[in-house]
């Protein structure tokens, strides 16, 4: 019996829960008649290979082909988050190198940048999703470079707002995009690790960032403020990384012309039997429409929200609180280096864990731990005097950051279909902006400079985001036990062996189905 009639009497009998795995999808495919239509509807893999897979290869052969997947896309993505990350928080280091705008204003230029974030986000995933991915990013990157250096001719409030709301917009297309390539190159136990190695930037350029700008701090020419040399240098590395971007990063497995065509295939097959896919420019307003009424995406939408107020915070005024410690500001720069280095360790431990223990959200829970303890002991130390302790305080609460991480990684290993995909990631990296916008207006001038309603907020927040991992850890894993119910009556039904399921597994693999659609598609807790 075809897979055509075994859809058909699915949808006859539906021993199963049709509403969460429906087979129409699955027969939209295989009833069209139309090659074309197929073509539209299907994975641009199969431009490669078939539905069914044709071509073994030797475990040692897919070694040799990660091995060069893996000295080309992670640095570049890492590349890419590090120059994102720098130039997004270099209004930090230039709030104490005498940047013209202070007090209510700072709060509105720091929002500026997640206000254009915010409205370009689903635009910018859509872009991304009808052109070529990594040419998409490389373009993007070259513009903001652009759009940093200038930065150093504003001087008016005005100009500052502009600029940080066109900085936003253009780095928008950063994190979707990266999460989509890992996805696309990179099996689901393989993906966290490879994603925490481009977000461990965010650490790291906390430490390079502030030796950077301490340098810079004692420039004493009249001509040119230090802050100005900061975007200046910031911009132009951009611009750098982003031609770099353009000439070397691979849309996808497909045009991964750095590959022979053999590890072309292998590099697809390799990532069959995950059934995420790699890519389709087709926008499907079902897929759409699945995103926006899956509940799982909804905590996740909760979930970065959590996460994203405190971000939005500390990126901005982490440097104040340390300042308002005692320190100058040349020893807040280097004092600050410490706590990335913290957020660095944990960033790459989680990414880690997460493939080593098949793991996503039990992860998000060992990041937000150490930060609630953080934000509690600069609570209970405010007026104490122990600035060491308060130090070591703010090291501990850097490590919640990993957390945004591992939401990468559930995103890349638990939604299927690539217009679902790009829509959940869209929701994501949307979600972010709010929170950091609320962030940004969590630590008010008029609290300074203990900032305690900002740290109440931070552990609050973050103390609600345990439960919500633990609620959301435990529905995948009940949407796992119902597929393994439905496949075992399917081969009971259709007195299939484990053979037969593995022919009809691989058959689904490319067909652009979402999670849902998909029987054979597994959730990552």
């Amino acid at each position: 019996m075809t897979t055509r009639d075994l859809d058909k009497k699915k949808l006859d009998e539906t021993p199963f829960d049709e509403k969460t795995f429906p087979a129409s999808a699955v027969s939209e495919h295989l009833e069209s008649n139309s090659t074309e239509e197929f073509d539209a509807n299907a994975d641009e893999a199969l431009q490669l290979v078939g539905k069914e897979r044709t071509s073994e290869f030797s475990d040692e052969f897919n070694r040799k082909v990660r091995r060069k997947l893996d000295l080309l896309i992670p640095p570049l993505c890492a590349a890419v988050y590090f120059t994102q990350f720098l130039d997004k928080t270099s209004l930090n280091y230039a709030s104490i190198m005498g940047l013209p705008i202070t007090g209510q204003n700072y709060n509105l230029v720091s929002m500026a940048f997640y206000l254009g974030f915010l409205l370009f986000e689903f635009p910018t995933v859509y872009l991304s999703q009808k052109t070529r991915a990594a040419k998409y990013l490389g373009v993007n990157i070259v513009l903001w470079g652009a759009i940093l250096m200038l930065h150093a001719v504003g001087t008016s409030f005005g100009a500052f707002f502009a600029l940080r709301f066109l900085l936003g917009m253009c780095e928008s297309c950063v994190a979707p995009n990266l999460i989509l390539i890992i996805s696309m190159f990179y099996k689901k136990d393989e993906q966290a690790s490879r994603i925490s190695w481009f977000y461990v930037m965010n650490g790291l350029t906390q430490v390079f960032g502030g030796f950077i700008a301490y340098g810079v701090s004692f420039s004493n020419d009249p001509h040119i403020a230090p802050f100005k040399i900061i975007y200046v240098l910031l911009g132009g590395l951009a611009i750098i990384v982003g031609l770099s971007v353009l000439m070397w990063l691979p849309d996808s497995p497909v045009h991964a012309h750095f590959l022979t065509q053999e590890e072309r295939i292998a590099a697809l097959e390799r990532v069959r039997n995950d059934q995420g896919g790699v890519a389709n420019k087709k926008i499907k307003k079902k897929q759409i429409i699945e995103a926006f009424t899956d509940i799982r995406t909804w905590l996740i939408v909760l979930t970065t929200m959590m996460t994203s107020v405190p971000n939005g915070g500390l990126s901005n005024f982490s440097n104040l609180i340390i300042k308002n410690f005692g320190y100058t500001s040349r020893q807040t720069l280097i004092l600050s280096t410490p706590g990335g280095a913290v957020a660095s360790l944990m960033t790459l431990f989680c990414g880690w864990y997460s493939d080593r223990k098949n793991e996503r959200m039990i992860p998000i829970v060992i990041a937000l731990v150490p930060t609630i303890v953080g934000a509690a002991m600069l609570i209970g130390l405010n007026d104490s005097g122990k600035k060491g302790a308060l130090l070591f305080a703010t090291y501990l609460i850097g490590t919640f950051g990993s957390s945004l991480s591992t939401v990468y990684a559930y995103n890349a290993s638990n939604t299927s279909g690539h217009t679902k995909k790009s829509t959940v990631n869209a929701m994501t990296l949307l979600t972010f902006s709010i929170g950091n916008i609320v962030g940004t207006e969590i630590f008010l001038p008029k609290d300074a400079p203990a900032y305690i309603p900002g740290k109440i907020a931070i552990m609050v927040l973050l103390t609600v985001q345990l439960g919500i991992s633990l609620l959301l850890r435990w529905i995948n894993l009940r949407l796992n036990k119902k597929k393994v119910a439905q496949i075992e009556e399917l081969k009971r039904s259709m007195r299939w062996t484990d053979a037969d399921i593995q022919k009809e597994r691989e058959k689904h693999a490319f067909m652009d189905l979402t999670d849902q659609e998909n029987i054979y598609f597994v959730y990552t807790a």
